[in-house]
């Protein structure tokens, strides 16, 4: 009640926030909600054809203007779809690549002078086997049930592309890509969307503002344009402009070089918009592992973040920026010596993340998502490179120390492309924070990244990047990263990256630059990846993210996955080994693993998978793995055998469940995950579980290691959900409760209600409470 009452403060700017009318924003509200609706007759003579295709397969759409407004509501029903004929003729990728899809598609790209649309119609010839079961936006559920995508390469760059996603009831998801790999999928435009049913089928009508795009300048426009449409209960994967089945569903969509290409757009010219977006925020902290304790301490904030835009630059400013996370980090087992990576949830630094990838890596998260929803050269233990190449601007640095929060004064960005060369310039100034010459005191610190890169030949690029901050880590000294990268992609299914990079730090000379050179060939029933890798002793990015250095590794894969003729039960067979070794910096091997695996890819979209691993490492210092337990320097070899289970998200109760047998430095362990499980109650309720339990018996001690976390969402429509996290880690002995509502009250405004709680598991009664957290946060987008 206390906090309640100190945060009523803040509540006559929160209400004004939410009343406030927006300028120049649409009056009706988006519509969320299914309607029922009916195809439009037919009998009538042929209306003029809106798409074709060449003797090579290149498809090529023609967008139409509205001469009159367009009810958004999902009917489907105006005379503009009877006056011009659909695209269609969907092409498959999954399970019969290069073959028509069995379900009817069509849709229309229209546009006026405020945005451009895109209606969508699905038939469905048993509409009572369709899978959906989520209705939260951003969730990436959406795209294991029946759904709609589209993207749009509005730069016409074949490059890179903007990403929306849709299901019938009114579930949306959206994002960038960049260079046909990379996925941002917190970039969150303003859009609306309506979806409807009819007998037969279901539609959805999408309205973007060019407000919310970025495109080459002038008012003829010509983009490219991909659709994709998942009938899950086929476990049937298709496309409007063909995709060749090695691709999966996941790099198919970021496949810029490969969409159709839409003509007849007309955008407004020259135009400028201006994005003026205020927050308040009141919380209340209890901390009572910090020394001093911190009981009860209530704290209130205001900030803004401004954008200026043209058709293809972008300008942020951020004064007195809130970089409050209310999305807690999920827990992590770590079992090895290296550090963990956790993905980048702020807002000011998620539009145009891509344009910083450096060198074809990019983060874990990120990584994975190119993958989301493949069921192509797919493994349940492996993938690819293991991730030991650096992160050359890993924005958590920004903001996020290693003792917690360093608040932000402000600062501005810059991105944007001119003709063939993207651009992307940050300077983030951080003020002092903690208790001058305690432990826990952080200096303010000039942050600064600047990222160049000139796209070359087809679908190739050279780049360079360059970051630094005034204080070092240690609190003395600069550090700064100088780096110049190459992208070569030729076909469809080969690519080339290459880096070399140099680190400059005060006390650190010598030995301060990484290189590396990777290959991959990725087709259907092949694929090939081939490393090298050099990161020295003292290469130090500190705004970027470093999981090993003083290594030179050399690592080679190598793939076989025939797909069977004619069997209604499997779909593919996939047979992957790898090997990798690594030295250190004087020649001594310090990691060597061979791996393989074979797995089973059913239609139904299941899949089944057994490996074996073996792995020498070598400890140059001694690793403490659990509390009370180090394991001292020396070799070690283990071999682990491996089995695990997809259950697919075709049923009510999925999961992937995987159990590992084997030795373990000199002892032995065994672990059962159980990751990715989804219960779906109803549409509207979910819950996520996931565990991971490791026996580990060693001369050095024996114990047992426990994450266990279950996320319950309840989604009272599409834009509005109330979730709950509750998370158990037994190596810190800790139980961790995030309960978070998030209200899209308009497009762009938000509303978040938080509360954070973790308790200490090794007290004597119940257990105690570590630190809690309650927060509100409101935010609201103004936008001529």
């Amino acid at each position: 009640m206390c906090f309640l009452r100190r945060v009523a403060s803040t509540l006559p700017v929160a209400v004004l926030l939410i009343a406030a009318p927006a300028v120049g924003q649409d009056a009706a509200p988006s519509q969320d909600l299914a309607r029922s609706t009916n195809p439009a007759p037919s009998g009538a003579p042929q209306p003029p054809s809106t798409m074709s295709r060449d003797a090579e397969g290149h498809t090529t759409i023609r967008a139409v203007r509205l001469t009159e407004p367009l009810r958004l509501d999902g009917a489907v029903d105006e005379a503009v779809y009877r006056a011009n004929q659909p695209f269609s003729d969907y092409i498959q990728m999954e399970p019969r690549g290069g073959e028509v899809a069995t379900e009817k598609t069509e849709g229309w790209i229209l546009f006026d002078a405020n945005n451009v649309y895109v209606t969508i119609r699905a038939f469905e010839s048993q509409p009572d086997r369709m899978i959906v079961n989520e209705m939260r936006r951003d969730s990436n559920n959406i795209r294991q049930g029946d759904s709609i995508g589209f993207s749009f390469d509005t730069f016409l760059d074949r490059r890179n592309a903007v990403q929306f996603e849709a299901n019938v009831l009114g579930g949306r998801t959206d994002g960038q890509s960049t260079n046909e790999r990379q996925y941002n999928g917190d970039w969150n435009p303003v859009w609306r969307l309506a979806t409807g049913r009819f007998e037969g089928g279901w539609s959805i009508e999408a309205a973007i503002p060019f407000k919310s795009l970025r495109y080459r300048p002038g008012r003829t426009q010509t983009w490219g344009f991909q659709s994709r449409r998942v009938s899950k209960w086929k476990n049937e994967i298709s496309y409007v402009a063909k995709v060749p089945p090695a691709m999966g569903m996941g790099r198919a969509d970021f496949s810029a070089s490969l969409y159709a290409t839409v003509t007849g757009i007309e955008a407004p010219e020259g135009g400028r918009t201006i994005e003026v977006k205020p927050y308040v925020i009141g919380s209340t902290l209890t901390d009572r592992q910090a020394r001093p304790m911190r009981l009860n301490e209530f704290n209130r904030n205001a900030g803004l973040d401004a954008k200026y835009s043209t058709q293809n630059l972008t300008a942020d400013l951020t004064v007195n920026t809130d970089f409050a996370q209310v999305e807690v980090d999920e827990q992590q087992v770590n079992l090895t010596r290296f550090n963990l990576f956790f993905p980048e949830k702020r807002e000011f630094f998620l539009e145009n993340l891509g344009a910083f990838t450096f060198g074809g890596v990019f983060g874990r998260a990120s990584a994975a998502s190119n993958n989301a929803g493949s069921t192509t050269a797919s493994t349940g233990g492996l993938g690819g490179d293991s991730g030991d190449a650096p992160i050359m601007f890993y924005s958590r640095r920004i903001g996020l120390g290693p003792n917690g929060v360093e608040p932000i004064l402000g600062g501005g960005r810059l991105s944007g492309r001119i003709g063939r060369t993207s651009f992307g310039v940050v300077n983030i100034q951080t003020r002092d924070s903690g208790v001058p010459n305690a432990a826990n005191f952080a200096r303010a610190t000039n942050f600064s990244v600047a990222r160049l890169r000139q796209d070359i030949l087809r679908r190739s690029s050279l780049g360079a990047i360059f970051t630094g901050r005034t204080v070092a880590t240690r609190g003395v000294g600069q550090n700064q990263l100088f780096g110049v990268d190459g992208t070569f992609a030729f076909y469809d299914n080969l690519s080339l990256n290459a880096y070399w990079a140099k680190t400059q730090t005060d006390d650190l000379r010598g030995d301060d630059v990484s290189h590396r050179l990777f290959f991959d060939y990725s087709g259907d029933r092949y694929g090939l990846q081939l490393e090298n890798l050099r990161i020295g002793d003292n290469f130090n990015p500190e705004v970027g993210f470093l999981r090993r250095d003083n290594i030179v590794k050399r690592f080679a894969q190598a793939r076989f996955s025939p797909r069977p003729k004619r069997n209604t039960v499997v779909r593919k067979y996939a047979g992957v080994g790898q090997f990798m070794h690594v030295e250190d910096g004087a020649g001594r091997l310090v990691t060597r693993i061979s791996d393989g695996e074979f797995g089973i890819d059913f239609q139904n979209s299941d899949r089944f998978y057994v490996g074996l691993n073996r792995d020498y490492e070598y400890l140059v210092q001694r690793f403490s793995i659990a509390r009370g337990v180090n394991i001292p320097i020396g070799g070690y070899e283990f071999t682990t055998g491996r089995m695990g289970y997809n259950f697919g998200q075709q049923r009510a109760l999925s999961a992937v469940i995987q159990l590992e047998r084997g030795s373990f430095y000199d002892g032995d362990r065994t672990t059962i995950t159980g990751t990715r499980g989804r219960v779906n109650l109803t549409s509207r309720f979910s819950a996520e579980p996931t565990v991971s339990l490791n026996w580990v018996d060693l001369p050095f001690g024996q114990f047992l290691t426990t994450v266990a976390a279950t996320r319950a969402t309840y989604t009272i429509r599409p834009l509005m959900f109330v979730s709950a996290l509750l998370q158990y880690n037994s190596n810190t002995a800790a139980v961790s409760g995030n309960v978070r509502l998030r209200w899209e009250y308009r497009p762009g405004s938000e509303l978040f209600v938080v509360y954070n709680e973790e308790r200490d598991t090794l007290t004597p009664s119940f257990p105690g409470v570590r630190n809690r957290t309650v927060v509100l946060k409101i935010n609201r987008l103004f936008r001529p």
